[in-house]
């Protein structure tokens, strides 16, 4: 339920839940992340559909891509943080 909600929330905040019909493929990531995507594209298509629902999106930061990511594996450990097990002697 929260997931929809995050997914219907540009539409809600410009008052248009019923006036357009979407379909979405989404593939890759976890659950969340494909609605973060979801929500973030609807806006930019909004946006890009009408210039005047950009002042009603973006304080409620629809706009803003999370900026997040997976660090990569460094030289030495057997993760990107996760080490070997330090042994003194």
């Amino acid at each position: 339920m929260y997931l929809q909600n995050q997914v219907e929330l540009p539409l809600k905040t410009i008052e248009a839940l019923d006036k357009y019909d979407i379909k979405i493929t989404v593939c890759g990531g976890g659950l969340k992340g494909q609605a973060e995507a979801i929500k973030l594209g609807i806006s930019r298509a909004l946006c890009i559909e009408e210039p005047e629902h950009r002042e009603k999106l973006k304080p409620q930061g629809l706009l803003t891509r999370d900026p997040r990511s997976v660090e990569r594996k460094m030289f030495g450990h057997k993760k990107a943080r996760k080490s070997f097990q330090f042994s003194k002697r």
